[in-house]
């Protein structure tokens, strides 16, 4: 199709543009070679919890906020120390990891009745992790119902709510 110009081949669906996202995926708050960012999860500790959007503090590893979600209540799990494998955690990293996801999953759940979780670490770049050097747990919560057509055509998650006030509430809930 000559006239199109680069837009893709015309296929019937309706696309919902999210441009932000082109700021993320380019390295924005992603420690990429040359981009000189520094890694956010070393970063953030050093923050207020507000600022940082942490939500708990533990003696080896901490719960923030994620701020690229897949859904509401999206939180990570960090180690303070800058390890890329599960491996390379010691057993008391690894145990309050896992403490603080379970944790995790039953602040979120008083907070706003999440019906399951997807648990996940992505070890390495080649399994998707957007910062592979530094060790991290997703908590993502999930609702009956929660896959729309939002995701599931447009690409596009609807977040009923700002980040930093979800973090109070998982805060306060602690």
């Amino acid at each position: 199709m000559a006239g199109i110009d680069g837009v893709g081949m015309p296929d019937g669906w309706q696309r919902l543009w999210a441009p932000h996202r082109l700021d993320y995926l380019r390295g924005e708050n992603r420690p990429l070679e040359g981009n000189g960012v520094d890694c956010p999860f070393c970063r953030i500790p050093a923050l207020s919890d507000e600022e940082g959007l942490i939500v708990a503090r533990g003696e080896s590893a901490y719960v923030v906020m994620n701020l690229y979600p897949y859904n509401p209540g999206h939180l990570l799990v960090c180690a303070y120390r800058h390890v890329a494998d599960l491996t390379d955690l010691t057993d008391e990293e690894r145990h309050e990891i896992t403490d603080l996801s379970a944790h995790a999953m039953k602040t979120v759940r008083k907070v706003s009745g999440a019906d399951g979780f997807n648990l996940g670490m992505n070890q390495g770049a080649i399994s998707g992790a957007g910062v592979a050097d530094h060790i991290h747990q997703h908590i993502v919560p999930r609702w009956s119902g929660d896959a729309n057509f939002m995701p599931i055509i447009g690409k596009t998650k609807v977040l009923p709510q700002l980040l930093t006030m979800t973090r109070e509430e998982l805060a306060a809930a602690w």
